[in-house]
């Protein structure tokens, strides 16, 4: 394992973290500079990963490939791979519908051996250990879980079909995400009469609930401009296993209020609640 090296596409906060992860059992972790931002450079500086000038370059020097991208960009990533007809190991670990991962696995064989992954978790830092869930071929799904080995990255194998890690990932999102945009519109109804304090002391009373961590609706718009996305790949889903998709995609269409909140570290509740009452 430690003769292998690791392609990361690209490293953003989970990305980074990830790929990082990798690098204790892999020779080298690369990734791509041309074109990316400061914060780009600085996280894959901080995670000691290896820079290339060229996409082919990194493919031609790659066993294993990850792609952990916005899920709007994964296939057009993938057809960008394809196209310098790379034979490795490919973790489609994006948060996209099954169809578009198979779809991705097609476009890439049979020359690259597509893994499907999804992620559940935080990114793994400070502490925090994520899974990893993998489905594909034996031997590829295998490497993937050596690569991981005694790291923070937690692998589990679903099978040997491609897709099945999708559905999984999708699937608890689904519900995980969602309610933490349910929590935002119940507090902000309950603000607008003065019973946002009552709320959340009735919501206290019953363990593990969303509603009892309303300082988590700042962190939900921060990461609207990737969760919309990603609810409406799972909308897709349940479209295509003949469910109901309206909820998630009135879900994706609530966040898109937060879209100017990107990735914005020091938003409140009540400006969170502010910029979903009046975007």
């Amino acid at each position: 394992m430690d003769q292998l090296t690791v392609g990361i596409l690209h490293p953003g906060s989970m990305g980074a973290a990830v790929a990082a992860c990798a690098a204790t059992n892999a020779s080298e972790v690369l990734w791509c500079e041309t074109g990316r931002s400061a914060a780009t450079t600085a996280r894959a500086d901080r995670s000691e990963l290896s820079p290339v000038a060229t996409m082919a370059e990194l493919l031609e020097r790659s066993d294993i490939v990850i792609s952990l991208c916005p899920p709007a960009a994964a296939e057009d990533l993938a057809h960008e791979v394809a196209g310098h007809r790379f034979a490795g190991v490919y973790v489609e670990a994006n948060a996209i519908n099954p169809v578009r991962t198979q779809r991705i696995a097609t476009l890439l064989g049979p020359a690259a051996t597509v893994v499907d992954g999804g992620v559940v978790g935080s990114p793994p830092v400070g502490g925090k250990t994520p899974t990893l869930y993998l489905s594909g071929p034996v031997s590829a799904t295998a490497c993937i879980e050596g690569l991981f080995a005694g790291t923070a990255v937690h692998t589990a194998v679903l099978g040997t079909e491609v897709g099945k890690a999708s559905a999984l990932k999708l699937s608890y999102a689904s519900f995980q995400k969602t309610s933490r945009v349910l929590v935002a519109l119940a507090v902000g109804m309950a603000r607008e009469h003065g019973v946002d304090q009552a709320l959340i002391e009735v919501a206290s009373r019953r363990t593990d609930s969303y509603l009892s961590e309303p300082q988590y609706v700042a962190k939900t718009a921060a990461r609207a401009w990737r969760w919309g996305p990603e609810l409406e790949e799972a909308a897709d889903a349940l479209a295509a296993a003949g469910l109901p998709p309206e909820m998630l995609r009135a879900t994706a269409s609530t966040l898109t209020r937060w879209n100017d909140a990107k990735d914005d570290s020091e938003l409140t509740l009540t400006d969170a609640l502010d910029r979903l009452a009046h975007p």
